[in-house]
C-alpha cells in the first residue's frame, strides 16, 4: 500500500477510471454480443436496429478512449459484413 499522498490519490483515480472503463467495455461486448444474435437470428429489422445500437456504443466507448478508434472500426467493419452477407 502506498504511503505517499500523491499515489494514494493516484490509485483512487486509477480505480475509478478502471470501473468506469469497464462499464463502457462490458456494454460494448454486450451490443456486438445482442447484434450477432440478431444477424444469426435472420430477422433482417432487428438485425439492422441491433447493429446500429452496437455501432453507437462502440462510437462512444472509442469516444472515451476506453478501446481504440481502430479496435472500434475494426469490429463496426465486421458487423455491418456480416449484416450485409444476411441481406444477400
Amino acid at each position: 500500500m502506498a504511503n505517499i499522498k500523491s499515489q494514494i490519490k493516484r490509485n483512487k483515480q486509477n480505480q475509478k477510471r478502471r470501473i468506469n472503463n469497464r462499464i463502457f467495455r462490458g456494454k460494448a461486448r454486450t451490443m456486438v454480443q445482442k447484434a450477432r444474435l440478431a444477424i444469426d437470428g435472420g430477422d433482417m429489422s432487428a438485425a439492422r436496429e441491433a447493429a446500429l445500437v452496437a455501432i453507437s456504443t462502440l462510437d462512444k466507448a472509442a469516444e472515451k478512449g476506453v478501446i481504440h478508434k481502430n479496435n472500434a472500426a475494426r469490429r463496426k467493419s465486421r458487423l455491418m459484413k456480416q449484416l450485409a452477407k444476411l441481406q444477400e
